[in-house]
């Protein structure tokens, strides 16, 4: 189990980043939505039907198991994983720049967007560039 090119690598420093990120929102939920650019209200000041805790809760556990994907697949070199994530991200790019877009998040969303879209090409370009040399080499 290693990482034995660019595309590894930019799947393992994404898995990373998303299984830190998983862990601050399941020890602190209020340290995500600060970070993306939503006003933080305290626990008790919040109402009854307000599930907004729960809700980045639940992102934060889906953030950790997929940042757990993305290493598990750097390490054992799962280029199909890789392949898949390219379009997947870049999908998940648009839709998050479409609700900045829509004013239904904040701007400081859209480094989210950014990120993911970033991530897709970096990989994207990795996989590219490592099918090149392997069929001309």
């Amino acid at each position: 189990m290693k990482i034995r090119d660019a595309s590894g690598w930019t799947i393992f420093v994404f898995g990373v980043l998303a299984l830190l990120l998983g862990i601050v929102g399941l020890i602190r939920p209020e340290i995500l939505l600060s970070i993306l650019g939503f006003e933080v209200i305290e626990r008790a000041a919040r109402a009854a039907s307000d599930y907004t805790i729960v809700f980045m809760t639940a992102s934060s556990m889906a953030s950790f198991n997929m940042g757990v994907y993305y290493v598990l697949a750097a390490l054992n070199d799962v280029k199909k994983f890789y392949r898949w994530t390219v379009p997947f991200r870049t999908v998940t790019f648009v839709v998050f720049t479409t609700v900045v877009i829509l004013g239904i998040a904040p701007q400081k969303f859209l480094g989210v967007a950014i990120w993911e879209f970033v991530g897709a090409i970096a990989t994207g370009i990795a996989l590219y560039m490592e099918d090149k040399r392997s069929t001309t080499g």
